[in-house]
């Protein structure tokens, strides 16, 4: 269900499926030469209790920019955001920042905090009292399309 369309994230609240799950074969799978799969066990993998821990404070957004490349995090990713989890230095944040959201690293030295970007065309915000600033939420997981 759509939450928020902004212009750097849309987000979404997850509808959490209890008898969801696909198929999942419990053995590796080789990016190299194929290997036989003799002994495999098939079992049910729900994605909703692999991604989501807190379902009541996780929320997905959808990547609108280049500012965080070099995370991994890529124009249309989603990603799956825990407001249950504390801040803290190096985590990536979706944060509010006067009037939008975005994402970056959090960056803390003592009591001064910076929105690092992870792309050199971008440069990090130095955040000040002047700014209307919150740590919306942590990000625990990006989804692609391949």
């Amino acid at each position: 269900m759509l939450l928020h369309k902004g212009q750097n994230l849309t987000f979404y609240t997850p509808d959490v499926l209890d008898s969801s799950g696909a198929s999942f074969f419990d053995m590796g799978i080789s990016a190299g030469f194929p290997s036989p799969a003799d002994d495999f066990k098939e079992q049910r993998l729900s994605l909703d209790k692999e991604l989501i821990k807190n379902k009541e404070a996780t929320f997905f957004a959808r990547v609108s920019g280049q500012s965080m490349i070099g995370a991994g995090l890529d124009d249309n990713d989603l990603l799956v955001i825990d407001r249950s989890l504390e801040p803290s230095h190096d985590k990536i944040a979706v944060c509010f920042l006067d009037g939008e959201f975005t994402v970056k690293r959090l960056k803390v030295d003592g009591k001064t905090v910076w929105l690092q970007p992870e792309n050199p065309n971008y440069n990090p915000i130095k955040i000040t009292e002047e700014n209307n600033f919150v740590i919306w939420g942590i990000v625990t997981n990006v989804i692609k399309k391949v």
